[in-house]
């Protein structure tokens, strides 16, 4: 009996997952899968749920129903590389042959004082579920402040416009624009689009403390009734703790095949695994199929042969009437084209296509 673990059930675990299935796996495979929650959650899409434009039951996706894998649901303390165990909160450790850890991210505060405590995080379904409470009880003309001008910044800002058209929303980022790391004729159309629909832009503020009510620019204090957190992340906490090669941002350096080259039996997918490319849905499911490669032709006593993973582009939402994206590395897309395409995206992976 050979037992392949699959930590985390989000867009790399999950496809892993299904294509590990697609093929069978030789006899004898247990295929063990655990997360927290006994579903996926859509997380390029808790966003909106925060903002209250979606409902919780449109961004689940149900984990395969298949006699081949084992569903274990619990929250995982820490893995031991060396004695091929995964730690369980409030469960029996479990043993593996095979892991791969797919973990995904949690936010980053920048050593910055009270954020961590006094601004809402949408990095988890239950931390979005929290904002979605906080920010639709907010009275009309209430303040919102989103800090962090990226991808996620953006379209939190623009949904919650859509939704709670009374309240007065700023969006905040230490950099010179919101979205700088895309070009500026896309950033251009964004500002434009902010402008347009009364939300504000703060630039060039760097935070040192967040306190109930105001937040601290230097000795500027900056009034609002609620913070939204979406100014960077990091690896899984499961992650910080090994102590294995790492790059500057904390993610596992790995060789070819994704695995840790001091454990080739271990896997790092997605979030917490040193990419070219930065952190996305999309990186995290190519590098799980990619891994279902690995094994599919290890168990048939194969050498791999991977291919250079290249990623189709950046797709963004203004509402739900409006978007932005890249296609490759040059081609920008503004207006509705975008928004139907990111659309698509989000049926494909509510229905395991892709």
């Amino acid at each position: 009996m050979s037992r392949f673990v699959i930590l985390g059930g989000g867009y790399g675990g999950l496809t892993l997952a299904l294509q590990l299935l697609e093929q069978e796996p030789p006899h004898g495979t247990e295929i063990v899968l655990i997360d927290r929650m006994p579903y996926q959650g859509l997380k390029t899409e808790y966003y909106a749920l925060a903002a209250g434009t979606v409902s919780e039951a449109e961004i689940r996706v149900a984990f395969p129903s298949d006699p081949r894998i084992m569903l274990k649901y619990g929250e995982i303390t820490g893995v031991d590389l060396e004695r091929k165990l995964v730690m369980m909160d409030k469960n029996d450790p479990v043993s593996y042959d095979w892991l791969v850890i797919a973990l995904g991210c949690v936010d980053k505060f920048h050593g910055i004082v009270g954020a961590d405590t006094y601004a809402h995080s949408i990095q988890t379904l239950s931390g979005s579920r929290k904002a979605y409470q906080a920010l639709n009880d907010l009275n009309p003309y209430s303040q919102v402040s989103v800090v962090g001008g990226g991808l996620s910044g953006v379209e939190i800002a623009s949904e919650l416009r859509e939704s709670r058209p009374d309240l007065n929303i700023r969006i905040i980022d230490r950099g010179a624009s919101i979205l700088s790391s895309f070009p500026e004729k896309l950033q251009g159309y964004v500002r434009e689009w902010f402008i347009e629909h009364d939300i504000e832009m703060l630039s060039r503020i760097s935070l040192r403390s967040v306190d109930p009510g105001v937040l601290h620019n230097g000795d500027q204090e900056i009034l609002t009734d609620l913070t939204v957190w979406t100014a960077g992340i990091q690896p899984s906490p499961i992650v910080q703790q090994l102590t294995v090669p790492k790059d500057g941002q904390g993610r596992v350096l790995l060789n070819e095949y994704h695995q840790i080259s001091e454990h080739p039996e271990v896997f790092v997918v997605g979030d917490c695994a040193s990419l070219p490319f930065s952190p996305s849905a999309q990186a995290a499911e190519e590098q799980g199929k990619q891994v279902a490669e690995v094994m599919h032709a290890l168990w048939k006593g194969q050498t791999p042969h991977l291919k250079t993973i290249k990623l189709k582009g950046v797709l963004g939402s203004l509402g739900k009437k409006a978007g932005f994206g890249m296609m490759g590395k040059k081609t920008v897309i503004m207006g509705k084209v975008p928004r139907v395409l990111k659309s698509g995206v989000l049926w494909m992976s509510k229905h395991h296509f892709g």
